[in-house]
């Protein structure tokens, strides 16, 4: 099937229907920028997924839907400026590229964090004004190429399958030279198909598999700090107040529903 694209700028009736997904998806995407460590590839599948969460129409949710397209694309881009910050502000970069410009702001001689806006008022606005330009260059770059990129979904499967599973062969292999990583990644590919046909949530996998380490490293660094006590997790209020949010998260799914029938039953 041949794809192209006849209209590039997006009608009213197309901004206005997914405006609600993208201002929620760009708050999303703030905020998960805003947490180090964490990148876009979280954001998107965060993003998504509470899109279709919220979405009157979830079915058409890979099929092409409009909030599905625009919903992880504005949770990534988000994460961007979500990510300076903790570079600004504290001098930790939340993903690799501000790990970059903090390199070339130390090369400058800037002093990231609080006295940064400061002491170097005019390096900021600078630093602000670019962003923005940054962004509307993209933007029209991406309308200007829009074209163009929709070409890709024109390749034959037989040709841009082999591509892709080559590609991911060398960046496994790449990661610790040993072709074990290249056949756990084969299985892992199988696992993932067999979930998916079995109609498994991919995103909180994706999210386990990427924050699970670095999950399991701080915690191991709380304990050694705390020297054993796990209560440290309950006493500290940033940490009390995370652990309730991921509690009210596991629990909504099964209280949600009963608490809607209870309330109409009340209603009724």
């Amino acid at each position: 099937m041949q794809s192209r694209i006849h209209r590039i700028l997006p009608t009213w009736k197309d901004l206005k229907r997914v405006l609600p997904t993208y201002l929620r998806s760009s708050v999303i995407g703030t905020g998960i920028g805003a947490i180090p460590g964490t990148g876009g590839d979280i954001a998107s599948f965060i993003a998504y997924n509470e899109a279709k969460r919220w979405s009157k129409h979830p079915e058409e949710f890979g099929q092409g839907s409009p909030e599905g397209v625009s919903a992880p694309e504005a949770g990534a881009n988000a994460v961007a400026g979500g990510a300076m910050v903790p570079l600004m502000t504290l001098g930790i970069p939340g993903d690799g590229a501000t790990a970059i410009i903090m390199g070339a702001f130390m090369v400058q001689g800037l002093a990231l964090g609080p006295q940064l806006f400061t002491d170097h008022p005019v390096e900021v606005n600078a630093i602000f004004i670019g962003l923005l330009a940054a962004n509307i260059f993209m933007g029209i770059m991406g309308f200007l190429g829009m074209r163009l990129f929709a070409k890709v979904m024109n390749v034959p499967r037989r040709v841009l399958v082999p591509i892709i599973f080559a590609l991911c062969s060398v960046g496994a292999y790449s990661v610790n030279h040993d072709m074990t990583d290249v056949f756990v990644m084969m299985g892992a590919g199988i696992l993932a198909y067999i979930m998916i046909k079995l109609d498994f949530s991919m995103s909180p996998i994706v999210i386990g598999i990427i924050l699970g380490p670095m999950a399991e490293s701080n915690f191991r660094r709380a304990l050694v700090i705390s020297e054993g006590d796990p209560s440290i997790f309950l006493t500290r209020p940033v940490c009390a107040v995370f652990l309730s949010i991921a509690l009210v998260t596991l629990l909504l799914p099964i209280i949600g529903p009963r608490l809607k029938a209870l309330w109409r039953k009340q209603l009724s």
